[in-house]
């Protein structure tokens, strides 16, 4: 790669970790060079022209526009192309990344909660398989957090009432230092935690010694039924509900004309506001579940329903 010749750039932690530093060294050396350009005009114009010189000025002003246009269109270019450079690695860093292993994260004061999809949880950890992209799904259960790994040059804030999401891979094994960014209360600065990054083989281990109830799907399946939800959008209730059948990341027709797409947000939405998106063919008679249910437990019921989906590749 170009960018191994660069004198003192090393490539980083995590997948984009080197590109960020890199075009951080860019945006530094373009505006050191304009202010240094800048500082000995200054300069040079206050020594030659100062009280007293021997500088001539009889002659009148004449101004060139070579020198205007030039200075101004060099600048105007370099600072387009960090923008460009910088709009590029935003969307990268942004980008679906449906291969990637889904891990939901929740922010509370003043914890991390983490739960894989085979059920297993941490409190302040979570560990990761090197080589491997992860995706993070974030909500928050009560203020904004911002979950920040500084060796990752990762940072997002985490909403009440929204899913975040974030994917990185790590390139490097060991433990990292997880932050909140975003202060949160009395307590924020011991909202504190750590990133494992293990070898793949050590990772399956690890999963394998840990504790689980039942996977995230099993887990929603149940809490599904004791809600009642499996009333109305399973078998014959007298309710007439949208089957859950295949719905993850399929188009859904919506009663206004617009059509929106399946996936985690607009689950978790249709469980607390299913007034605000309410299908085509279908009466807005679905109670809304806000307060009666957490944060955990809408992973677990948004889990179980992506699960019906076969191409969502969920384990069960």
């Amino acid at each position: 790669m170009w960018r191994n010749w660069i004198p003192f750039w090393q490539p980083g932690v995590s997948s984009y970790g080197g590109d960020i530093d890199l075009l951080f060294i860019g945006l530094l050396a373009i505006s050191l060079g304009v202010a240094l350009l800048l500082f000995i005009l200054l300069l040079v114009f206050a020594i030659r022209y100062r009280a007293g010189s021997k500088a001539d000025r009889s002659h009148p002003v004449r101004k060139t526009w070579y020198w205007e246009i030039g200075w101004t269109t060099l600048t105007l270019l370099g600072f387009l192309g960090l923008f460009v450079w910088g709009a590029s690695l935003y969307l990268d860093v942004y980008r679906d990344t449906p291969d990637a292993m889904p891990i939901y994260v929740v922010a509370k004061q003043w914890m991390w909660h983490v739960q894989h999809q085979g059920g297993q949880r941490e409190i302040n950890e979570l560990h990761i398989p090197v080589h491997r992209s992860v995706q993070l799904i974030m909500a928050s259960q009560d203020v904004i957090h911002s979950f920040f790994v500084p060796a990752f040059r990762v940072k997002h804030d985490v909403v009440p009432g929204r899913y975040q999401n974030l994917w990185f891979r790590a390139d490097k094994t060991g433990e990292f230092q997880l932050l909140c960014a975003e202060f949160c209360g009395t307590d924020h600065s011991r909202m504190i935690g750590r990133i494992v990054v293990m070898e793949p083989h050590d990772f399956e281990t690890w999963l394998s010694h840990q504790q689980a109830p039942g996977t995230l799907a099993r887990e929603g399946a149940d809490l599904f039924r004791q809600l009642g939800c499996s009333g109305c959008h399973v078998g014959q209730g007298t309710v007439r509900a949208p089957a859950l059948d295949g719905l993850f990341g399929k188009p859904v027709p919506l009663q206004d004309g617009t059509v929106v797409v399946a996936d985690d947000r607009y689950i978790r939405d249709s469980i607390l506001m299913p007034a605000s998106q309410v299908a085509a063919g279908y009466a807005p008679v679905m109670p809304s579940f806000a307060g009666r249910v957490s944060e955990d437990e809408l992973i677990r019921l948004v889990a179980y329903i992506k699960s019906l989906s076969p191409e969502a590749g969920l384990q069960e």
